[in-house]
């Protein structure tokens, strides 16, 4: 097949990550001939650029096409995309994020080509204003109008939009977002010797979180929790995975409670190392309030290690309490405390969860399941359309 895909910008992230291993696994097992258009990757996040031109990947940099609302660039970015979708002729247009899924999605239905989205996250959520959040209704509604199939990579997702009216049940379906799990189940390097690196002795329980340094992922939760935690048991130790705007105000927090020496960052690390990180964890926590389904959650089952996680979204997808791990009630500080001290304090129960998530889950997220059902998504949706085209004739 012949397939563009359309992102917003390629930085180090779950949406990114997905895509980028979409269009791998469809050249390198599949050979199809795939494009992918986006927006420029700035930001403190990092980016995923590079692979893609070591690689060879075919990518295509559309320098008005940004997060922020801007009239004049939308429009230009717009334009551009059917220019270059006419020019490329592609089979189907497979669009992510936000913004690149509104315009994308107009623009390849304009030109009448085959498209579908994949629903990484819901942009509407209870934390927005009510202005922002019924925009972000109505984008959503509208372009959902202008293609052949909505993906979802949690039933949760699906579960949201039905319920917001964005489009009727039937329109979706579930793939779950992929990934590289050989990593996981066997890190490049041991356990000991990354622990090593990172400074920790064998009977320290390292805490994990994996997320960007942003508003909503929950890291200020987890700084709420260490002083009960660590009066309890003084051997437990917080490993921050990620970067961005809110280091230095989460440090000061951290400093101001006097437990800067329990909390390392390791800042922006590359996605190939994260395996390793989560290998010489001994728990994942996962506090954030919005997301798709997180990627580090399946990630860390595929470690082996037990995750706990707020019922937010997709989540309950993958966190099943007394299989894989802590399903807990968003903001709640206590029983965050104590999913952690429970499993701080049995090294058998952390092995009996981890091991059933990696049991349940390796085949699941496998990026060449993902890769596979995408392919036959949109088998589906182009034998649609040519008997559409029949119906008419």
């Amino acid at each position: 097949m012949k397939i563009v895909h359309i992102i917003t910008r390629l930085i180090l992230g779950g949406a990114q990550e997905n895509t980028l291993l979409s269009i791998e696994g469809q050249q390198d097992d599949w050979g199809d001939d795939v494009t992918l258009i986006t927006g420029p990757s700035i930001g403190p996040e990092g980016s995923l650029l590079e692979r893609a031109a070591a690689a060879h990947r075919q990518v295509r940099i559309l320098p008005e096409l940004r997060r922020a609302i801007d009239p004049w660039k939308d429009w230009r970015s717009h334009q551009t995309l059917k220019r270059w979708l006419t020019e490329l002729k592609p089979d189907i247009v497979h669009t992510h994020s936000s913004k690149a899924g509104v315009l994308g999605r107009s623009a390849a239905w304009q030109l009448g080509s085959p498209v579908v989205h994949t629903i990484h996250g819901s942009p509407f959520h209870a934390y927005q204003s009510r202005v922002v959040h019924q925009a972000y209704r109505w984008a959503e509604t509208w372009a959902a109008r202008r293609c052949d199939r909505l993906i979802s990579v949690c039933d949760a997702m699906t579960t949201q939009y039905v319920a917001a009216g964005i489009a009727p049940s039937d329109k979706f379906v579930t793939v779950y977002s992929g990934m590289e799990v050989e990593p996981f189940l066997n890190p490049p390097r041991s356990r000991d010797v990354v622990r090593r690196e990172l400074g920790y002795s064998s009977h320290e329980i390292v805490v994990a979180k994996v997320a960007r340094l942003f508003g909503l992922k929950g890291h200020e939760d987890v700084i709420a929790a260490a002083p009960q935690v660590l009066a309890a048991n003084p051997n437990v130790r917080f490993l921050f995975i990620g970067d961005g705007v809110l280091q230095t105000s989460l440090q000061q927090q951290i400093a101001q409670l006097g437990l800067t020496p329990y909390f390392q960052f390791t800042g922006l690390v590359p996605p190939q190392r994260v395996p390793e990180l989560l290998g010489a964890s001994d728990m994942v926590v996962h506090c954030s309030l919005r997301e798709g389904l997180a990627r580090v959650l399946p990630q860390g089952l595929l470690a082996g290690r037990p995750v706990v996680s707020y019922d937010i979204d997709g989540a309950r997808e993958v966190v099943i309490p007394q299989q894989t791990g802590c399903l807990l009630t968003p903001r709640d500080i206590p029983a965050l405390t104590s999913a952690i001290l429970e499993l701080a304090g049995d090294e058998g129960l952390r092995e009996r969860l981890g091991t059933t998530g990696r049991q349940r889950f390796t085949e699941q997220f496998r990026a060449q399941t993902m890769t596979r059902r995408l392919r036959e998504i949109y088998q589906e949706v182009l034998d649609q359309r040519r008997a559409g085209r029949k119906h008419l004739a």
